[in-house]
């Protein structure tokens, strides 16, 4: 199961203030502890809201809305992306990330990924099964057609 793990984001994110040193070395730390695990997927930190765009619809139109954004507790700073055998192996991964100094309250959230192996095969046609496995092959970089 795939899991990732949401870092909130605060004033000091918004700002683009970088964490302590040893913050910094506590999250290396715990994303290598995650590689040797072999349970780490991917982990990156987020550029403030100002860098970023919302895309809004209405009436089947899109419409961009740039940075910054005005919650910063609706944001996130950043993200790991892990895959373990349970909701609970997940968690107990969570509950080993490094606390930034002043995150109280919700720093984290815990979201299930849903793929292609969350769907019973029978409501799959076989055709995109196949597309959706060479989809990942060829993410995974090891497909030789590519």
């Amino acid at each position: 199961m795939k899991f990732m793990i949401v870092g909130k984001g605060n004033a000091a994110t918004e700002a683009g203030e970088l964490p302590p040193q040893e913050l910094v070395d506590a999250m290396h730390a715990y994303n290598e502890a995650l590689a040797k695990a072999g349970v780490l997927l991917a982990a990156e930190g987020l550029l403030p809201s100002s860098k970023g765009a919302q895309i809004a619809y209405s009436g089947g139109r899109a419409s961009v809305i740039d940075g910054p954004f005005a919650e910063s507790k609706e944001l996130i700073a950043g993200f790991w992306l892990i895959q373990v055998k349970s909701r609970e192996e997940a968690i107990e991964w969570a509950l080993r990330v490094p606390v930034p100094p002043g995150h109280d309250g919700i720093g984290l959230d815990v979201w299930r990924v849903f793929d292609a192996s969350d769907v019973p095969d029978e409501t799959l046609p076989e055709e995109e099964r196949e597309r959706e496995r060479a989809l990942r092959v060829r993410l995974r970089g090891d497909d030789p057609a590519a």
